[in-house]
């Protein structure tokens, strides 16, 4: 129901953007060649993963730099290429392992990595919880406008929160449901459950993977928790935040409820229905490590066409440059190179700033973002939204990209999180024009939407297109698609084995960057368009204040 009535609120919205656009002139061809090599030199031993603020940030930097120089590209940021973006690295040491005891019973004791991960967002020598009570929050979500509070009637200031992933009604397989249904919703998301818990003030706060609600094994878990972990330099050393964030398997947590006399099972079903309360365990948490500190500034990349007409209003392409950089080694290879996550992402911003050049400026600003620090939290655009070279405000609107498609054409084009933003109704003629269909998300339970850059202009009202192809490939269908995906996941995702492959098939990829061209050129050519979110998204009221602020 929810999507009829948004899609109904969107044929009343389009019109007024649609009315007396001009036709922007044919677009250039996009490079396959620009695309492979790009990807490839990103992702060679030789960046070394592409972890912020290492020597592999350096080469990337510099290459990207290179690339938009080379496409006709101007700097971005008052005459530099860059933007400084202050992080500073936290690396955990010296870790105990996670102690469990029950009055009565024997200790359990979570071994790291195997059994569990943890960190801190709090910059400070070292951490110790001791013997702090366990409380178990459900799904761990507030939301008022929902009548939802997983935390009411319980005070868990100084205690463990042991929180379940995903949202409460994530086994539905359609949207309907408190949260959206199948389709996680940014409530679902691991860094709002730390978030949350830090607000009502716990201690620590230890999330149980499970892989179908987490969408994705231990093992990514394991590879995106250990080692160096990066937040932004911020004033107060984000000692707001809990002592001590993390995971722990789901067998270690049942073993832990069993001890404390209570059945997970039972009150993980308890904990899908509002009204649902929070269940204190008797059972005290420890944990202990220390902290290696080092204060480094990372950098954002930026380059611009500008405009003609209007050269105060910016269009956007981003893409992440980051990765994981040096990670658990597989047959002896300790690289996580990162090739189709996200090399190829910003082999496609290369590309779309060498098409734009060729086309010639368009009335408007066309920026292209390369972010750091996507697979921190998206810290880099993050940190761009919050302190934005181009006013929030004068900017239209955008694309990220966030992996491109190496497998081939599909017939479908899948927008992420569909029914919230106009830059739908503007995308789903050029897709047609692609001879290719809108088509639903095959997996929105893993949150998609909320998990990219583009999420960090999102909550600050700029409306960007996260949408790219989809699983029915033309050569193979749905079936083969849909294997390639999970084969991706289960395999390749966070691991050393995403290298890049010279028999990929680009021709979805170049399908999906046609389209992202065409969408920016229309915004960049029609000086009078300006998408909005539709009037039900939770980002709308933002976006109109920061909008009546530029008028």
């Amino acid at each position: 129901m929810r999507l009829t009535i948004l899609a109904l609120l969107a044929t009343v919205a389009a019109p007024a953007l649609a009315q007396t656009r001009p036709a922007p002139a044919p677009a250039p061809a996009i490079s396959p060649e620009t695309l492979k090599t790009v990807t490839q030199t990103l992702s060679s031993d030789a960046y070394e993963g592409r972890a912020p603020t290492t020597a592999g940030e350096e080469k990337t930097v510099a290459y990207i730099i290179e690339r938009f120089k080379a496409a006709g590209l101007k700097p971005g940021n008052h005459g530099a290429w860059t933007q400084a973006v202050p992080m500073v690295e936290i690396t955990a040491t010296d870790m105990s392992p996670m102690t469990f005891t029950v009055p009565g019973k024997p200790a359990q004791r979570l071994a790291y990595r195997t059994d569990m991960v943890a960190g801190t967002y709090r910059v400070t020598p070292s951490i110790a919880v001791k013997d702090s009570p366990v409380v178990f929050v459900g799904y761990g979500i507030t939301a008022p406008e929902k009548g939802w509070d997983d935390y009411a009637g319980v005070d868990v200031k100084g205690k463990t929160v042991v929180i379940l992933i995903n949202d409460a009604d994530w086994q539905t397989m359609g949207r309907e449901g408190p949260f959206e249904g199948r389709a996680m919703t940014w409530y679902g998301r691991w860094p709002y459950k730390f978030e949350n818990a830090a607000k009502h003030g716990a201690a620590a706060a230890i999330i149980v993977h499970q892989t179908e609600p987490a969408a994705y094994p231990w093992a990514v878990v394991q590879s995106s928790w250990t080692g160096p972990q990066l937040e932004l330099d911020e004033k107060g050393d984000h000692l707001d935040q809990s002592q001590a964030v993390g995971w722990m398997q789901l067998p270690q947590a049942q073993a832990l409820f069993a001890a404390a006399g209570k059945d997970f099972a039972a009150l993980s079903e308890a904990a899908k229905t509002k009204g649902f309360k929070a269940v204190p365990l008797d059972a005290r948490m420890s944990l202990s490590f220390r902290n290696t500190i080092r204060r480094q500034a990372s950098k954002n990349v930026i380059g611009v066409l500008p405009g003609t007409a209007h050269p105060d209003d910016y269009v956007l392409y981003s893409a992440h440059w980051d990765h994981l950089g040096r990670c658990d080694p597989v047959d002896g290879d300790d690289i996580c190179n990162g090739a189709v996550d996200n090399a190829s992402g910003v082999a496609g911003l290369v590309a779309l700033a060498e098409a734009q050049a060729k086309a010639g400026p368009a009335k408007r600003s066309i920026g292209f973002l390369a972010v750091t620090a996507e697979e921190s939290g998206l810290l880099g655009s993050r940190y761009y939204a919050e302190h934005p070279i181009y006013p929030l405000g004068h900017t239209v609107g955008g694309v990220n990209m966030d992996v491109l498609n190496v497998n081939g054409l599909t017939r479908d084009f899948v927008i992420a999180g569909a029914g919230k933003s106009e830059l739908e109704d503007l995308v789903k003629p050029i897709v047609a024009a692609e001879g290719r269909v809108i088509g639903t998300e095959s997996n929105p339970e893993r949150g998609g939407y909320y998990r990219s850059d583009h999420f960090s202009f999102a909550k600050l009202g700029v409306p960007m297109l996260d949408a790219n192809s989809g699983q029915d490939l033309v050569a193979g269908g749905t079936a083969a698609g849909h294997a390639k995906a999970e084969d991706y996941v289960a395999n390749r995702y966070h691991k050393p084995a995403d290298e890049y492959d010279p028999k990929w098939d680009w021709s979805g990829a170049l399908s999906d960057l046609r389209i992202y061209y065409k969408l920016g050129r229309m915004l960049a050519y029609d000086g009078n368009a300006w998408p909005n979110w539709y009037p039900t998204a939770e980002f709308r009221a933002i976006r109109d204040r920061s909008r009546d602020a530029t008028r």
